[in-house]
């Protein structure tokens, strides 16, 4: 197993996905450390007071709170005290000065809204309420789309958004999707019913009858009503109504069994579920891998990955259809963001492992 010596007091936070690798620590001089795609750099000489880890950037208010953001192998202070709340997904940092709305984008800054009472975040999309025009708008790529007037100082009572999608019932009872810079017409009529993920929707229509938007395209999957139903990101797992375990993915539908799983749950680009023998199963991109003969109690899953302690101590990750077994380690604590997994051996050892590296 390859190995890379870190030195490290205290891990802060970390984050790693295909397209970059970004971890942030406190040395024993309490200096922050920024670890991005291997390289360490030395970005502040106190320990902040709160950072976040997305997958492009790091924000952070440092300890005399002024509020920073990596992002590109540099640090860009934003401001010196005026932001009260701040959020990071894969590619966008919202914060908000006072009321007044703002994105980070890739080394540009753009004000959204002096007043906002109301936003929602994805990984490259973000709705919000300008409380100025009294408006819904949605930024995406750069641009400001108008949404939906506000009507009669009531705000819209369904809104989801997924990383790159909005899907909301409009003030005329009219079911729309909000995706690629575009306002689609998906049904005349309200749903009662829906989920969204990346490039997908799944909902009830009027008639009953389930439909799954996905990547432009509306699929009738079944003519009544699923039992139950969850989205993930280009993925739909269901129940039918005769109850039958079906998976949507890659543009068709896979049935799995005539069994309803009890413990049903999907993230990102995965489904895990028991299966009717009692196994552990995940269903990765058209693939079904079985994990364990029993349910876990205890397992967490983001992105690609899947973590979780095995009956006989093993700390176990799959990741992109490979199974790594860690470590047997009797372990502090251990947590996973995107498909990085960090776990704590002791008060201050702390090691990070990433598709059969360990770092320590």
């Amino acid at each position: 197993m390859p190995r890379v010596s870190l030195i490290v007091l205290l891990i802060l936070c970390f984050g790693f996905t295909t397209n970059a690798q970004l971890a942030c620590y406190v040395n024993m001089q309490n200096q922050v450390m920024v670890w991005d795609k291997g390289m360490i750099r030395k970005v502040d000489y106190l320990q902040p007071t709160e950072v976040k880890v997305g997958k492009i950037t790091i924000p952070y208010l440092d300890n005399t709170r002024s509020f920073k953001i990596y992002y590109g192998g540099g640090v860009k202070t934003v401001n010196i005290g005026f932001t009260n709340e701040f959020k990071v997904s894969d590619n966008l940092v919202t914060f908000l000065n006072s009321k007044s709305l703002n994105v980070f984008d890739k080394g540009n800054i753009k004000n959204l809204s002096t007043f906002c009472t109301q936003y929602f975040m994805g990984d490259s999309v973000v709705l919000f309420f300008d409380g100025v025009r009294s408006e819904y708008k949605a930024y995406y790529e750069g641009n400001v789309y108008p949404i939906e007037g506000f009507l009669a100082g009531t705000p819209l009572e369904v809104i989801k958004v997924s990383d790159n999608i909005v899907a909301y019932d409009n003030y005329a009872n009219q079911f729309r999707i909000f995706y690629h810079g575009q306002i689609l017409e998906q049904e005349n009529y309200a749903v009662s019913s829906f989920e969204v993920g990346r490039n997908t929707v799944a909902y009830q229509d009027i008639n009953r009858q389930f439909k799954i938007f996905h990547s432009g395209q509306t699929f009738v999957v079944e003519d009544f009503p699923p039992q139950t139903y969850q989205a993930g990101d280009n993925v739909v797992a269901f129940v039918s109504t005769d109850g039958y375990f079906k998976i949507f993915y890659g543009d068709s539908v896979r049935t799995i069994g005539f069994f309803s799983p009890q413990d049903l749950r999907v993230a990102d680009n995965m489904v895990a579920y028991r299966d009717q023998s009692g196994y552990f199963k995940v269903f990765y991109k058209g693939n079904i891998y079985s994990l364990e003969s029993y349910y876990p109690d205890k397992y967490v899953m983001q992105y690609n990955s899947v973590a979780y302690v095995n009956r006989i101590g093993m700390l176990r990750l799959f990741t992109e259809g490979e199974i790594y077994d860690v470590t047997n380690a009797e372990l502090e604590n251990w947590e996973i963001n995107y498909d990085v997994l960090k776990y704590q051996i002791g008060m201050n050892m702390f090691r990070i492992y990433h598709k059969g590296n360990e770092y320590d």
